[in-house]
């Protein structure tokens, strides 16, 4: 298979990547949209001419890209709640042209879990945008080249899915291991829909947006920041040569949602604004994505695990 690639390198800029693209008309959702690399995603959309809905707990916080793009709303939505996705799906109205998967938690120190019995972690990065893919499939089918992006991480390198254990319910609690398996899953989502949906004209990717200062690493404790060389001795945020912008984090995350570069592309993994090869996972891989991130089999028995409880 020949890997999709584009004129974009890692620095490009999500605006850069929509250059020239008019987005007017299209409607798209970006969950997490409020904050991090959802801010830079929305405002690139927006700023292309799409109509945006930010999907998040806190729409207040979404206020200033609301009053920046009149066509931007915010909307209140909790992935970790069943109810509030489905209350959300329920209330939606018309074709959807583009669904970014882009809220998500990291390193949750403790173990918890939501209302299904689901680890936090799992449950808010994967459970909760499947529910939201498939309450919002007719509307996705209903709209002229409708995309699903999964914004994953190169964490998926690190741990399949444990389809034997897959709550912690008898293996010790690990905050990586759980976040790296809910990035797995996060790829296998878009693998999923590929399969079950592409013959409805429905595209979904996943991607990894790279290293970036947000909100996101609140939990990651500061030997860890420090050993990434991310802060100072004194506790100071300090920017790696690897790490990026949030506008070059969302980049490929606005690539795979709207560029016309990815026209018919489907069930694939990017980093820095190219399709990656599929590699072994390990504790010493850097770059591409796991063969157990995109096993159809391994997408095949996630989707029935995780369909009886969203139904």
């Amino acid at each position: 298979m020949t890997l999709t690639t584009t004129s974009f390198g890692m620095r490009a800029t999500a605006a850069e990547v929509l250059d020239g693209v008019d987005l007017s008309g299209r409607r798209m959702i970006v969950t997490g949209g409020s904050s991090g690399l959802g801010v830079e995603t929305v405002r690139a959309l927006a700023g292309a001419g799409a109509q945006v809905t930010i999907a998040t707990r806190n729409p207040a916080a979404a206020d200033a890209l609301v009053k920046e793009f009149p066509g931007t709303r915010a909307v209140a939505v909790d992935l970790a709640d069943l109810a509030s996705v489905r209350a959300f799906c329920d209330a939606w109205s018309g074709p959807l042209d583009g669904l970014l998967a882009n809220a998500g938690v990291m390193l949750l120190p403790t173990y918890q879990v939501n209302a299904q019995g689901w680890e936090m972690q799992l449950a808010t990065n994967y459970l909760g945008h499947f529910a939201l893919a498939v309450g919002l499939r007719t509307a996705l089918q209903a709209a002229e080249n409708p995309r699903v992006v999964v914004v994953s991480s190169g964490a998926q390198l690190r741990a399949g899915f444990d389809f034997d254990d897959p709550q912690f319910e008898r293996r010790p609690y690990d905050p990586f291991v759980a976040y790296a398996q809910s990035k797995t899953a996060d790829v296998l989502l878009a693998v999923g829909i590929s399969r079950r949906w592409a013959e409805h004209g429905i595209a979904a990717n996943a991607c990894a947006p790279g290293w970036i200062h947000t909100n996101l690493a609140r939990h990651v404790d500061q030997a860890t920041m420090q050993a990434l060389g991310a802060i100072d001795e004194d506790g100071n945020l300090v920017t790696p040569d690897y790490y990026k912008t949030p506008a070059q984090g969302a980049a490929t995350t606005v690539l795979l949602a709207a560029s016309p570069l990815l026209d018919g592309v489907t069930g694939r993994y990017f980093e820095d604004n190219q399709e990656s090869e599929v590699v072994d996972g390990g504790p010493d891989v850097m770059a591409g994505v796991a063969k157990w991130s995109v096993d159809p089999s391994a997408a095949d028995r996630l989707w029935d695990y995780a369909l009886p409880v969203v139904r």
